[in-house]
């Protein structure tokens, strides 16, 4: 257990605002399924290796994926130059997700450690966060699916100190929320069954869990994934 946290678990709480319903009316149902795979918006299973920037992950893959659902080709951004430049950060020892133009990682590749920042003024491509919204939804993991549904996948943190004997299914029990400790992706959910669980991308390579994948249920803040103190989706960015 001391060698998966040295290794995987660096993700450093932000606290943030608890978040705060807005009535709007009438509000279109909820699927009882969801998931923006889909709909082809989410990119490949990463591997961080022995960097602990799972950070820079769950916040680069909801980026690839705002801007793909704007009607973007889906494009495999640097999550290297986010470990390198992000300011008030700590690289491969941890991070927050709530501080991120960002390359292509074909022009910034990742090499599983910090090191100096490099600027691409010239690159013909870039992608710039404009805005985004980071919230505390403890015991509000409805209003998490209708951000989800809404905005694209969200970036959360965890304690994810019991992952490292998951092989499949839904984790339901034996699973903390008393400190988060490591980002991931939640690319949708489904409530089809007799538990309902959220769809989690992390960032352990693809032949952990499903496919580089795990379920957890949804409902009392499973694994402090709705307390997770940096759940954020994007709002707007440009080109």
């Amino acid at each position: 257990m001391d060698d998966i946290s040295a290794i995987y678990l660096r993700g450093i709480p932000h606290k943030l605002p608890r978040y705060t319903k807005v009535p709007k009316g009438k509000e279109k149902p909820l699927p009882k399924k969801f998931d923006w795979r889909d709909k082809k918006v989410i990119a490949e299973v990463r591997n961080q290796q022995t960097c602990g920037g799972c950070w820079a992950f769950s916040v680069v893959g909801g980026i690839e994926s705002a801007y793909a659902i704007k009607g973007n080709t889906l494009e495999e951004l640097s999550v290297q130059q986010v470990i390198d430049c992000s300011y008030n950060n700590y690289g491969c020892n941890g991070g927050s997700t709530t501080k991120v133009k960002l390359v292509r990682d074909s022009e910034y590749s990742f090499k599983a450690q910090t090191g100096l920042c490099h600027y691409f003024e010239r690159s013909d491509f870039g992608v710039s966060v404009t805005g985004f919204a980071a919230y505390d939804f403890s015991g509000q993991e409805e209003e998490m699916m209708k951000m989800l549904v809404s905005w694209g996948p969200l970036a959360v943190t965890v304690d994810a100190v019991s992952w490292q004997d998951y092989l499949g299914g839904i984790i339901q029990y034996h699973c903390s929320s008393g400190r988060a400790n490591h980002a991931v992706l939640i690319t949708g959910f489904d409530r089809t069954g007799s538990i309902p669980y959220w769809i989690v991308q992390n960032s352990w390579g693809p032949t952990w869990g499903i496919d580089g994948y795990v379920r957890i249920k949804i409902g009392g803040n499973v694994c402090g994934i709705s307390v997770g103190l940096n759940t954020q989706f994007v709002l707007d960015m440009k080109v």
